[in-house]
């Protein structure tokens, strides 16, 4: 499929369309990254997506392009409100799966005298792995409320501070929620989840900053050398996944009904004016609502487990807030396409928001510079904060990449490396790591992924989102 790709610059791909193709395919990534596609559906996934019904501009792909359902994950695809349809495919399975940071006055000296207490207490008051349940039980009124008022509830209700929500990608909140369209499964999954990290690929990291790129946007953004900082990447546990289910079956349908044509059933969709994309929006929206309530709460378990180790106040420590972004959602936004302005529903699956300067929904503080753009790599090498731009309000509806993406697949991975290998390994980089089994640990090893240094590059070349700082790991949980 890499014969179909025409290089139009350094690090940007066209795919002119043909067939039924309704706009062109572009891809931002450098030689190295498409060559590393060849074997894989990720090209044709963006050909592919190039067919839904009232799709606008391009099919669009980040730097960190791997396969995935139906849109190749790094995948961005706009459609008219109007004309358009709106695809869970193109949003994922663990809907609102994001990443958060929180900064500090903590420095790497600080930290190493007691890192592995620290991790040890992050693991202990933090439930990681499948399956495993919170402390937290919701009732059924509760966790409507969740659903409906997002991070807000967990501030409302002691975990966390007013302020975080400032800094929360739509104040942690989105408008449009509706637990009615959420099943009593998704809700069962819902119950005892909340303040759970999961499997997979989502972690607590504490890092430090390493190299500073851009000293106006660090120092707008609260970043200094040496300064350790933490993330929290998680998103709607089981219920999420379980309103991305249920809703597949009920697009499934909605294709036949609506007389939709499409490459791949994996893309199955409705218009978003239906019944059904309708009540598939309101229900995504209550699966995002309800992961910025977990990533709010895991916050709090952080900045309690800094507490118990270093027997200081969060708030002495300074334990603010950077940003909050999300990486697999559907966002109602106001774009200019073909000169005028239009509201679009933006798909971006594995792909982070990137506002650029001026941008009204941008954090008053963060305004001048851009939106902070949080791009985790992987556990041994580095993790990169970059600020939206100019640019990616033209070229791609404001979004960049979300992370590395992955190289190997899980099964591969497990192959390539044994866990007490890998934890020697991380330990020699001066890391050190928890996890809840071997196998997932393993799964995730830096191999696993593309160098993130490479994807950051690509992502800074094409315009989407200039650095800002480099962090390197100290510390990680995994499930």
């Amino acid at each position: 499929m890499a014969k179909d790709l025409k290089m139009v610059s350094e690090c940007q791909w066209v795919m002119p369309k043909s067939g039924g193709m309704k706009v062109d395919g572009i891809i931002f990534a450098t030689r190295e990254i498409i060559d590393d596609l060849e074997g894989t559906k990720a090209i044709e996934q963006v050909r592919n997506v190039a067919h839904l019904p009232g799709i606008l501009q391009a099919s669009l792909a980040m730097p960190d392009i791997h396969e995935g359902y139906g849109f190749p994950i790094g995948g961005v695809a706009a459609t008219d409100v109007d004309s358009g349809v709106i695809s869970p495919g193109g949003i994922g399975y663990d809907i609102n799966c994001g990443v958060r940071i929180m900064v500090s006055n903590l420095t790497k000296e600080d930290v190493m005298k007691r890192q592995e207490e620290l991790v040890n207490n992050l693991f202990a008051n933090i439930p990681t792995g499948v399956g495993k349940k919170g402390s937290i039980r919701l009732s059924n009124k509760q966790l409507e409320q969740v659903l409906t008022q997002g991070a807000g509830w967990a501030v409302k209700n002691g975990y966390g501070w007013d302020s975080d929500l400032e800094y929360c990608e739509e104040n942690g909140c989105m408008e449009g929620a509706d637990p009615s369209n959420v099943s009593q499964r998704a809700r069962k999954r819902g119950s005892d989840g909340l303040g759970t990290l999961g499997s997979g690929n989502h972690f607590i990291e504490v890092s430090y900053v390493e190299e500073i790129f851009d000293e106006k946007a660090a120092e707008t953004f609260g970043l200094f050398k040496g300064q350790v900082v933490f993330w929290v990447h998680s998103g709607s546990r089981g219920l999420g996944h379980q309103v991305c289910s249920d809703y597949l079956h009920v697009m499934r349908r909605a294709v036949s009904k609506y007389g939709i044509s499409l490459p791949d059933r994996q893309l199955d969709c409705a218009p978003i004016s239906s019944d059904e994309g309708k009540r598939y929006f309101a229900a995504m929206a209550s699966a995002a609502n309800y992961a910025w309530a977990n990533r709010q709460v895991l916050a709090h378990y952080v900045r309690e487990s800094v507490r118990q180790t270093f027997g200081k106040s969060p708030e002495s420590l300074g334990m603010h807030m950077l940003y909050d972004v999300a990486h697999n959602i559907g966002k109602l936004e106001q774009h200019v396409v073909d000169g005028a302005t239009r509201r679009v529903l933006v798909h971006r699956k594995g792909a982070t928001r990137a506002f650029g300067p001026g941008h009204k929904d941008v954090p008053e503080k963060y305004r001048e510079v851009g939106q902070p753009v949080l791009i985790p790599g992987d556990m041994g090498r580095a993790s990169y904060i970059l600020r939206g731009t100019e640019t990616a309000m033209k070229i791609s509806f404001g979004s960049a990449c979300h992370g590395a993406g992955r190289a190997l697949s899980r099964t591969q991975a497990r192959k390539a490396i044994t866990a007490d290998e890998l934890r020697q390994d991380l330990e020699s980089r001066g890391v050190f790591v928890r996890s809840a089994t071997a196998k997932g640990l393993v799964e995730e090893a830096p191999d696993a992924y593309k160098d993130v240094s490479a994807v950051v590059e690509a992502t800074h070349c094409a315009g989407l989102a200039a650095k800002v700082a480099r962090v390197r790991p100290m510390g990680v949980i995994k499930g």
